[in-house]
């Protein structure tokens, strides 16, 4: 049957005619579908979507349309949908893998962190009371070494003295906190 005759009865809403060009273009359309998508269920979709626009479409059909092209050409738009689809959805996957890693990171970071806080505090209790008095108005409050000397009555080399004193106490209590303890010294109780 002509061209010309099919599309009439397509746009005039024949039902049997989409069975009749389904019959003659089902299998084309879909090996140049699963060409492109290597997957039998998605070119097999696409198949079964390009007869659904056919059949959606067909009232915007003019009387002179190639089928042929047109099948094929709703076959490719929908092969691109369909690799825009996956391609969002593998960034969103990564993206969430991303986070999932960060929000773990974080998580980690934040454990170790209070665990080191916890222990350094632990630690200072042990110092001696001067020690601790010095280790404490210095690192903790903030005040100068002349401030700490002047506060407590006494010179500041021995502030000094004290503070090397509790940094080596405390170096030495967290090696087993590795490096993470050790640049957590060098930042904040240097």
């Amino acid at each position: 049957m002509d061209q010309a005759k099919l599309v009439k009865r397509l746009i005039s809403g024949d039902k049997i005619v989409v069975n009749e060009l389904y019959e003659k273009y089902s299998a084309k359309l879909y090996h140049f579908a699963f060409g492109y998508l290597k997957s039998e269920p998605d070119a097999l979709d696409i198949v079964q979507e390009v007869f659904v626009n056919l059949w959606e479409n067909r009232k915007k059909l003019h009387k002179d349309s190639n089928l042929n092209a047109y099948l094929f050409t709703i076959a490719k738009n929908t092969i691109i949908s369909v690799f825009r689809k996956k391609l969002s959805e593998k960034q969103y996957l990564e993206d969430i893998k991303n986070k999932v890693v960060v929000n773990a990171i974080d998580t980690e970071s934040r454990v170790n962190y209070d665990l080191l806080t916890e222990k350094i505090t632990h630690l200072v209790d042990q110092l001696p009371p001067q020690r601790k008095k010095v280790y404490v108005l210095s690192k903790e409050k903030g005040f100068s070494n002349q401030a700490v000397a002047d506060e407590l009555g006494i010179s500041v080399k021995t502030v000094e003295d004290h503070i090397t004193k509790a940094r080596k106490f405390l170096k030495d209590n967290l090696s087993e906190y590795g490096l993470f303890a050790l640049l957590f010294i060098e930042l904040f109780v240097s």
